[in-house]
């Protein structure tokens, strides 16, 4: 343990994050209905994205947004038959996200604004909700901790930056502004503001800025 590193944080004691009982903990998003963040047209949306992308049209990460913002978007066509072309074309772009970027973000997942995907490559985001301003880098993945219970996923908060190769897994909860080390293993709560590092993961005051 790194001397300036202070002490080892328990989750429990932090405010800001859902209860361990909750059923929020286990609550899957729904499918059927767009899940953009309200406020903003999706077109609008795709420039936001871009922008956060660096303005760079060929990055993967701007891809794998733009074809969730998508596939959210076609949910609020009715009726469903209207829909259905729109359907197989979100379709056959998330494959090709999958295949080209290495991204596999499905439309389910609620997503807020100015999510950066900073680069791409063997990244899963099956969470029950990414917050806005989220930095994810590549080799992450975001999902169950077991076949056996596939509605514990995780929820990350507003501002969380996630280090290179970080597993994030379980009803966890990563609170506001927390960041996630390169190659750690989340198994448990982080609460608002803290580092996770490790494998399996301790939680731990960030270091004040110099």
């Amino acid at each position: 343990m790194s001397p300036d590193a202070g002490p080892e944080i328990a989750p429990a004691t932090q405010p800001g994050l859902i209860a361990p009982d909750d059923p929020a903990r286990r609550a899957l998003p729904d499918g059927r209905v767009n899940r953009n963040p309200a406020g903003i047209g999706f077109w609008a949306l795709a420039a936001e994205d871009l922008r956060t992308h660096d303005g760079d049209l060929s990055a993967q990460g701007f891809w794998a947004l733009f074809w969730h913002r998508f596939g959210n978007w076609r949910m609020g066509v009715r009726p469903k038959l209207l829909r259905a072309p729109l359907t197989v074309v979100y379709r056959v772009m998330f494959k090709l996200c999958e295949i080209v970027g290495g991204i596999r973000l499905p439309y389910a997942v609620p997503l807020g604004r100015r999510v950066k995907i900073e680069h791409f490559g063997g990244i899963v985001v099956s969470a029950r909700g990414v917050g806005d301003d989220v930095v994810i880098r590549q080799n992450t993945t975001l999902g169950i901790a077991s076949t056996a219970d596939t509605g514990a996923r995780p929820r990350i908060g507003n501002g969380v930056d996630i280090g290179v190769g970080a597993v994030i897994i379980g009803a966890v909860e990563v609170g506001d502004g927390a960041v996630i080390g390169a190659n750690a293993v989340v198994a448990r709560d982080v609460p608002p503001g803290m580092l996770a590092v490790g494998v399996p993961a301790r939680i731990r005051p960030r270091r004040p800025a110099p």
